[in-house]
């Protein structure tokens, strides 16, 4: 007999298998992020498809089988209409499910994780905003244990002030003008004072208050510079 499991979860990716298979990887709720096998999903009459599709989320059912865990049913929760309909929507969506394809290792259950996601996906589907993306990624790695230093400068750990300011993987923060100038190292990226707020602002779940920032284009281009940059080292590093 075989043990049967149920959960929610949002499917993040798909991969067709053989001739009517598919496997998708599924962040759950309940059993972090999974890797289950549908089989004959992509035949019309298959009675799984309803609730199988990218960005959905649904409760899955399913059992362990001898080398992937398969499904065995399915129910849609919520299909995220406006995501789907939405192209710069599903590009963020897209960025999101990578990240979590990325940086997370299968059936490490995470209720923060799960928690993050889930509020995204909503504002997602309600708020057409580019920081939602941003709100997401830099909560996540605060999560896994990868927050930086904001407030002083990680080097001299000296009150950060409203300069030009860098940004360092290496030294685990904002680095301030004064030390790099004695150091002036390639591995650092430029930001701004600016930009640092933003990021205390999100790290600190105002989403309140950052849904109503006025931000400025150089600043969301700064702010994708430095997320770019801490991505790059961190897979380098993971």
């Amino acid at each position: 007999m075989f043990t049967h499991y149920r959960t929610q979860g949002i499917i993040i990716k798909k991969i067709d298998k053989g001739e009517a298979a598919r496997i998708f990887t599924i962040y759950t709720r309940d059993f972090g992020k999974l890797k289950v096998l549908a089989k004959a999903e992509r035949k019309i009459k298959s009675k799984l498809r309803a609730g199988l599709e990218l960005f959905y989320l649904s409760e899955i059912e399913f059992i362990q089988g001898k080398n992937y865990k398969t499904l065995t049913d399915v129910v849609l929760i919520d299909s995220f209409q406006s995501i789907r309909e939405d192209l710069e929507r599903l590009k963020i969506a897209y960025k999101i499910s990578e990240i979590l394809d990325n940086f997370i290792k299968e059936e490490q259950a995470d209720k923060k994780i799960w928690g993050l996601l889930s509020e995204t996906f909503d504002r997602l589907n309600n708020l057409k905003l580019e920081i939602i993306y941003y709100y997401f990624l830099w909560n996540f790695f605060s999560i896994l244990g990868y927050q930086p230093e904001l407030y002083l400068c990680s080097i001299c750990q000296n009150k950060l002030a409203p300069e030009k300011l860098y940004f360092s993987y290496k030294d685990g923060g904002i680095i301030c003008s004064r030390c790099f100038e004695k150091i002036k190292s390639e591995e650092f990226e430029a930001t701004t004072s600016e930009t640092v707020k933003i990021l205390r602002l999100i790290l600190k779940r105002k989403w309140e208050v950052v849904k109503h920032l006025k931000i400025e284009n150089k600043n969301i281009e700064n702010l994708k510079n430095i997320s770019n940059y801490y991505i790059s080292e961190l897979q380098n590093n993971f």
